[in-house]
């Protein structure tokens, strides 16, 4: 059973600090600033991430094109395979694994269809076959 509880009135200064009370409820809270893009510091890479950039770079410089994105994905999953085969029962880094293996398959099927001579080269470079 429901009861109707009767309602009960208010004086004006109690209706007053109630819906101020409600009003300061629904304010957004403040947001944080994103730092300014000259204060934001990157690391620089490792010398064996920079060693395989050096290796495979299309022109000086170059860190995003798909046969330096294709070798450091290669090199990240021989040392994920070399943990896998002490820890088989990690499970986790098995999943992350399977995830990097086919980020790194689609890169390559990218390279193939816009430049299927370097998908040839990096292939041979790498180690790999299709």
């Amino acid at each position: 059973m429901n009861f109707i509880m009767p309602r009960t009135k208010m004086t004006k200064a109690k209706e007053t600090k109630a819906s101020t009370k409600k009003q300061e409820k629904k304010k957004a809270p403040k947001t944080i600033k994103a730092p300014k893009k000259e204060d934001v510091v990157v690391p620089a890479p490792s010398q064996a991430k920079e060693g395989i950039i050096k290796e495979y770079q299309v022109k000086q410089g170059d860190t995003g094109s798909p046969e330096v994105q294709a070798a450091l994905l290669t090199s990240r999953i021989a040392n994920l395979v070399g943990h896998l085969k002490t820890n088989p029962a990690d499970n986790h880094s098995r999943r992350g694994l399977l995830g990097i293996v086919s980020k790194r398959r689609r890169l390559l099927n990218y390279l193939e269809k816009k430049d299927p001579k370097r998908f040839k080269a990096i292939g041979q470079k790498l180690g790999l076959s299709k």
